[in-house]
């Protein structure tokens, strides 16, 4: 029988990692083990910036719910306390998104959750 050789897998496989790398400085782009290197450690922080985006957006949405709610006389947390008594069930993007498209209705979900408080 032949002996089979893995020439052609680790030509495939080096030559996914160098497109990977296509466009990074230096030799990270044309040298396979430091590419190699580049394209684990963009992978990680590829992971993590996922994670991070959420908690970025969350924080974002908390922030303005937070502006249009003192415009209205209260703070954050007490809104959002007033809207669970209610029983108002919305997301913090959503009611992001209703603080700066229609602030007549956020006004009126202020009311709810003062409403709900006393």
């Amino acid at each position: 029988m032949a002996r089979i050789k893995g020439a052609t897998m680790t030509r495939k496989r080096r030559n996914k990692v160098m497109k990977m790398a296509k466009g990074y400085y230096g030799s990270k782009s044309s040298l396979f083990k430091t590419a190699k290197q580049a394209v684990m450690k963009s992978g990680q922080y590829a992971y993590i910036g996922r994670k991070q985006k959420k908690r970025d957006f969350r924080r974002l949405w908390i922030t303005r719910i937070s502006a249009a709610c003192k415009l209205n006389g209260m703070n954050y947390s007490t809104f959002m306390n007033g809207l669970n008594k209610a029983g108002i069930e919305l997301n913090r993007k959503m009611l992001s998104e209703i603080a700066i498209a229609d602030p007549a209705a956020f006004t009126a979900l202020t009311e709810k959750a003062k409403e709900a408080l006393k």
